[in-house]
């Protein structure tokens, strides 16, 4: 069994941006989804209620044109490299659907666990399953040792509850309250991250 797995969250922890509100500037539902996704991240609303809501918002958008601004999404490059540089023992867990985040799945390039959409086609016709961020990473410690998970939403906590090691990062947000009360450590940028995580490995 291999030592250590490192899980991250992928929206402002990866990206510089949240990829849903970035997708609704484009589309001129920026208000609307900015909203959505402030109620989510102070757990106003639970993630997967938010998300289906979130999703109906960008239905009528090409599957197509949503890889287009994501793949525009800026990352962070410190947290890219060291993901790129121990693909073997990194995954990325998200709430996102496979279809939207595509792009990142390919630049990113290590191992992905993401909400699976119905689609036919450039159309979204709905989600096929949500993913349960917690099941997951339980997936992640029946191959490892310990896993170490990074994030700083509401949607993070299930995670954060059962993992062996847990950092909260603030490089985009502030992490949920939450998430501080559950974290081993607090990281405030990419490179404070990349070398708590190489003490880790």
């Amino acid at each position: 069994m291999e030592k250590t797995a490192i899980a991250f969250d992928l929206d402002g922890t990866i990206t510089k941006l949240e990829i849903l509100p970035e997708i609704a500037r484009e589309i001129d539902l920026f208000d609307e989804m900015s909203l959505l996704t402030e109620a989510t991240m102070n757990g106003i609303l639970p993630f997967e209620k938010s998300f289906k809501l979130r999703c109906r918002l960008l239905k009528d958008v090409p599957i197509s044109r949503v890889q287009e601004i994501v793949n525009s999404v800026p990352l962070n490059d410190e947290i890219l490299d060291f993901i790129q540089n121990n693909r073997a023992c990194c995954a990325v867990i998200t709430g996102n659907l496979d279809v939207w985040v595509y792009p990142l799945i390919e630049k990113i390039g290590c191992r992905f666990f993401v909400s699976n959409a119905k689609h036919e086609g450039d159309t979204l016709l709905g989600i096929d399953t949500f993913i349960n961020k917690a099941d997951a990473l339980r997936t992640l410690q029946s191959e490892f040792n310990q896993v170490v998970v990074i994030g700083e939403g509401m949607n993070d906590v299930s995670m954060f509850e059962i993992a062996d090691i847990k950092i909260a990062y603030g490089g985009v947000h502030t992490p949920n309250s939450t998430v501080l009360q559950l974290s081993d450590y607090v990281t405030l940028n990419g490179s404070g991250l990349c070398r708590l995580l190489n003490t880790l490995l």
